[in-house]
């Protein structure tokens, strides 16, 4: 029986062992033929280096292909510290090994520092260490051509902004790390962008691409130009004129508005205080962005082109309607005044504009029902944004005629219990100078499509708010303010015929009031508008609050420059005049004739 079982047991031993060798066969068949090309690939994977390519960033231009910001070639310099320490020169014919104090000391004068503080950067393990940024393609060539190994770049690009504080406000800016802030950086952000691309490549031990090793390149896809309507010299003359009266006038801040008359296209857009985009660790944060487009104000005597406007295109009044103007007048529960005092007044309407009269102005257009002259407002732009996107724009304050005080409801007709922007103060001129179309105002004219071709941007539709009657009608008013009997005869421009309007008002602050906000708002020729000029300086401390004799003066110096700058030819033509004063004394209750029977004073 036990020689019997023998064969059974050396036949089980010899099953056991088949199976294990077949286990271990099967195991060493896997690593070699089904694993090894994933273990090739893992042993690939890590020689393979995938590097990130920016994309070039869009130029942004003025409206003659002036540059005020684009983007340069930077590189980064990056270093293997294993790679590093086998540097190795030749120094009298032999080859020495000089590490990395060999390559401090060449590499420092490059980059601007010495080889002690450099040492320490190029000492260690790190496979990857950044030891300089912003370095010009030039100096990386000479770098490049030492051959340190483990010495490598990566491509980065800086924006420069040639016209500094000049357009600033306008452009925006990019910060260090990239980020796009405000203005036309922030707005075309999309355009300017573009599309990375990347690089995957073999490298050697020292970091650096294996020629004719495995490679794949997805090249960038460089952003759009961005062509706007602004005219670097016309913003640059403004953004001057504001800054030196602000200082001069030791005002909170300023700004200047130049638009085309029949387009509604911005050609500056002047505040200040302005920034530095390359020095934004000493600007303040109230120094950023664009006022002209951010804060709002009471307009004071400028809106009342919006009034009289309206009540000449509602029928109620005529230029020649005779108001007699007492020294004060009642309503609700406000006793409402002019700037200064005087006796009763007999002026007709186009008399209440020249003189700027706040109880001529009342009178003139009270009979126009709250809502109607609401609806004025809003057909002039007021209470909504212009439409030009820019970041930060406010809508300003139309208060609803059904939510307004009783006294509110004739502060509103000479502009002072609503806000607006400079940005929409300038586009109820530009309406009357182009006949009384609204169109609303435009930044950018175009961009580089695909193909390289530029792509222009459609013009805005223009929309009528009242007849080329009425604006013509008020136009001629306009000029009498810079006429003798007006409110800015030291406004005229000699040559030309120039309409426009000071505006004098209490500023809102914290609740309440405090100080002035002061402007002159005008169009030139008058007969056949080109330019709209918008001058606004808030709180001014020294100096009398006066729209005309601040802001007056900064609208004929710039209005001069851009008439001939665009070489737009003098007048040839004296214009008709209006007469301030009724021919005849005015009788009350008589037609054609008004008056306040609740004169007070």
């Amino acid at each position: 029986m036990r020689i019997g079982h023998t064969p059974w047991r050396v036949r089980t031993m010899w099953v056991a062992s088949l199976f294990v060798l077949s286990i271990f066969a099967a195991q060493l068949v896997r690593v070699q033929a089904f694993d090894a090309s994933g273990v090739q690939l893992a042993a690939l994977n890590k020689r393979l280096n995938t590097e990130v390519i920016p994309a070039l960033r869009g130029r942004i231009v003025d409206t003659n292909g002036t540059v005020l910001a684009a983007s340069v070639e930077r590189r980064t310099i990056t270093v293997n510290q294993n790679a590093v320490a086998t540097y190795e020169r030749t120094i009298g014919g032999k080859r020495v090994k000089v590490g990395v104090v060999g390559a401090a000391e060449r590499l420092a004068p490059l980059l601007g520092t010495t080889a002690d503080a450099l040492v320490p950067e190029l000492m260690g393990t790190s496979g990857y260490r950044v030891i300089a940024k912003g370095i010009s393609p030039l100096v990386w060539r000479e770098i490049n051509a030492m051959g340190i190994p483990g010495v490598l770049s990566e491509v980065t690009f800086e924006r420069e902004y040639p016209a500094g504080m000049t357009a600033a406000p306008i452009v925006g800016f990019l910060s260090d790390s990239g980020q796009v802030s405000g203005g036309m950086e922030y707005l075309m952000r999309d355009k300017l962008a573009g599309t990375p691309g990347k690089e995957v490549y073999e490298q050697a031990r020292d970091g650096k691409a294996i020629p004719w090793a495995q490679q794949l390149s997805q090249p960038a896809v460089d952003g759009r130009d961005v062509r706007l309507t602004i005219d670097a010299d016309v913003q640059w003359f403004a953004q001057n004129a504001i800054a030196n009266l602000v200082q001069r006038t030791g005002a909170k801040s300023g700004y200047v508005v130049v638009m085309e008359a029949k387009t509604g296209k911005l050609r500056a857009v002047a505040p200040y205080p302005s920034f530095d985009p390359t020095d934004l660790e000493n600007t303040r944060s109230s120094a950023l962005g664009n006022k002209a487009f951010e804060e709002v104000y009471e307009p004071g005597s400028t809106a009342k082109v919006i009034t009289i406007s309206a009540a000449l295109e509602e029928k109620l009044i005529t230029p020649s309607t005779g108001v007699i103007v007492p020294n004060r007048i009642k309503r609700s529960d406000t006793t409402f005044r002019d700037s200064h005092d005087h006796k009763t007044l007999e002026l007709t309407v186009a008399g209440v504009l020249a003189k700027s009269s706040n109880i001529g102005t009342i009178l003139a257009t009270e009979a126009m029902p709250a809502t109607t002259l609401e609806k004025y407002h809003r057909a002039y732009g007021l209470g909504s944004t212009s439409g030009t996107g820019f970041p930060g724009e406010s809508a300003g304050l139309l208060p609803a005629a059904a939510a307004q005080s009783g006294s509110q409801r004739y502060t509103t007709m000479f502009g002072q219990g609503l806000s607006v922007t400079a940005i929409q103060a300038a586009g109820v001129f530009q309406t009357i100078a182009n006949g009384g179309v609204r169109v609303p105002p435009t930044l950018v004219e175009g961009s580089t499509a695909a193909d390289g071709s530029f792509e222009a941007t459609p013009a805005p539709d223009g929309i009528r708010v009242v007849s080329q009657e009425t604006a013509t009608a008020v136009s001629q008013m306009l000029e009498e303010v810079v006429s003798p009997g007006g409110t800015a005869p030291h406004v005229a421009i000699p040559g030309y015929r120039i309409a426009g309007k000071t505006g004098t008002a209490n500023r809102a602050e914290g609740g309440g009031y405090s100080g002035y906000t002061t402007s002159f708002i005008g169009f030139a020729p008058a007969e056949n508008p080109e330019f709209v000029v918008a001058v606004t300086l808030q709180k001014p401390t020294s100096g009398s609050p006066s729209g005309g004799s601040q802001c007056g003066p900064i609208f004929k110096d710039v209005m001069t420059y851009v008439l001939q700058a665009y070489q737009v030819p003098p007048t040839g033509e004296k214009g008709a005049e209006i007469p301030l004063t009724p021919s005849a004394p005015l009788v009350p209750g008589a037609p054609g004739v008004i008056s306040d029977r609740k004169t007070t004073g």
